[in-house]
């Protein structure tokens, strides 16, 4: 299957390339960075470390999705939402990791989704993906008398809070106590807050250091307390996943799919 990269030269770009190569079945095709990026014309092979590649980065989206069956992108919003609608416009899928999208985003992506297979998921780490059944499951079996609070911690360098795993981590809880997120979610708290309302879903986001990620979602009752923790120390596992999403993808019929459709785990 010919894929592509968006974001070739970064860090999460450089290891789906080198991931790709390591993929029995998979080769890249084609790969992207912004004009007037600098690694621009470079091989994306030898940038990612895995030798030459014949793959010069472009600077052009569009010839990105041309050339290949599935792209796969970590970026940021605003460039996500207008490569999905070149997606779109070519019948070629769409593997997207990049957090952050706001509601009118992810419009789009339901938009898109008509035209062209798109995979979107907060998180690609197939653990994590677990994580989020197993958070919904112990939600439904456990009720409002159980306090939810999500942390999580990544580097100083992440641009936005909470992190959308943290995020699909409290959907999966509301999804099940069957409420809407947005109405019980605490994003944060300072001053005098007053004692916490039952059925809110509280955030904490932690910075610092050069942490990959974690999460810890805690059920909390009077006398105990359940947690359930995932620590990542190392990106390749979401370079993995996206690999994994866009072979699985590349013949799909169009539809706006998620890590649980490739794990099996809307059956």
């Amino acid at each position: 299957m010919k894929l592509g990269v968006i974001g070739a030269g970064g860090r999460m770009g450089r290891m789906l390339v080198q991931t790709i190569t390591e993929t029995e079945g998979a080769t890249l095709a084609a790969a992207c960075e912004q004009a007037g990026s600098p690694l621009v014309g470079q091989d994306a092979g030898e940038l990612a470390n895995v030798g030459s590649l014949g793959v010069r980065i472009g600077a052009d989206p569009v010839a990105v999705f041309q050339a290949c069956d599935a792209v796969m992108e970590f970026s940021i919003p605003t460039a996500t939402v207008a490569h999905a609608r070149i997606a779109a416009q070519h019948g070629c899928a769409h593997v997207i990791g990049t957090t952050g999208l706001s509601a009118a985003d992810e419009a789009v992506l339901r938009d898109v989704a008509t035209k062209t297979a798109v995979v979107y998921a907060p998180n690609m780490s197939v653990v994590v993906n677990l994580m989020f059944a197993l958070v919904e499951k112990v939600s439904s079996l456990l009720g409002p008398d159980y306090d939810i609070e999500i942390m999580e911690m990544h580097h100083k360098h992440k641009i936005d809070a909470p992190s959308g795993t943290a995020v699909g981590l409290g959907q999966a809880a509301a999804r099940g106590r069957a409420v809407d997120l947005n109405e019980v979610a605490q994003w944060s708290r300072e001053g005098q807050t007053g004692a916490r309302r039952k059925g809110d879903i509280g955030f904490a986001a932690l910075r610092g250091g050069d942490v990959v990620g974690e999460h810890v979602v805690m059920f909390a009752a009077p006398g105990e307390r359940l947690e359930i923790t995932h620590r990542c120390t190392d990106r390749q596992l979401f370079a993995r996943g996206g690999v994994r999403a866009a072979l699985w993808a590349g013949d799909k019929p169009p539809g706006l799919y998620t890590m649980k459709d490739i794990l099996g785990l809307n059956v």
